[in-house]
């Protein structure tokens, strides 16, 4: 039935959340998100980050750092061999993709994109050996932090890159932005 509103092309959305706002994707194996509510106080409000009790994984803490990236800012794709990357984001809103290219995974060519920030700020759990990469897509800053188990090593980084654009990746970030040094993506 093609009714005189609609255009060649047009696809309906799929279903993302569940009527309570759940996420419905299928999350790639080892993966854990912890959505946490803001406390509103007399000063603004605050936000937990981090607690050992939540049980997300059972890997320490060694090093909690920051990073904030411009409106149109990307860092990706990236990876590590044995860090754990437990990325909270509290401020602003990012787009985070994963990939899983283990071959011994029951996710192998699984790819996870998440939406989180001021709105809805969540702890996500990238376990060791998956990609990912992260973009700012607010007008301002947007602030990720990072409380991983094992601290970056400056003499051997456990830092694997491939480029933004990679076709190793079926993923397309739709950045404007350029590629770094680093393989991330500064605003132009």
């Amino acid at each position: 039935m093609h009714e005189n509103w609609q255009l060649n092309g047009m696809k309906q959305d799929q279903q993302g959340i569940t009527n309570d706002w759940q996420l419905m994707q299928k999350l790639i194996h080892d993966v854990v998100i912890k959505e946490v509510k803001n406390v509103p106080t007399n000063y603004g409000y605050l936000t937990e980050i981090f607690r050992q009790d939540w049980n997300l994984d059972k890997f320490g803490m060694d090093q909690v750092f920051q990073a904030v990236l411009e409106p149109g800012g990307a860092s990706a794709w990236h990876a590590h061999a044995i860090t754990t990357d437990r990325l909270f984001i509290s401020y602003g809103r990012v787009r985070i993709v994963l990939y899983d290219s283990r071959k011994d995974s029951p996710t192998l060519g699984l790819v996870n994109e998440f939406r989180f920030g001021s709105e809805r700020p969540a702890m996500l759990v990238i376990p060791p050996t998956v990609w990912h990469g992260i973009e700012n897509i607010k007008d301002g800053p947007s602030i990720v932090t990072n409380v991983v188990d094992h601290a970056y090593h400056y003499e051997g980084p456990d830092h694997y890159r491939l480029p933004i654009d990679t076709p190793e990746i079926p993923y397309k970030f739709r950045t404007a932005g350029r590629v770094d040094s680093l393989g991330g993506v500064t605003h132009k």
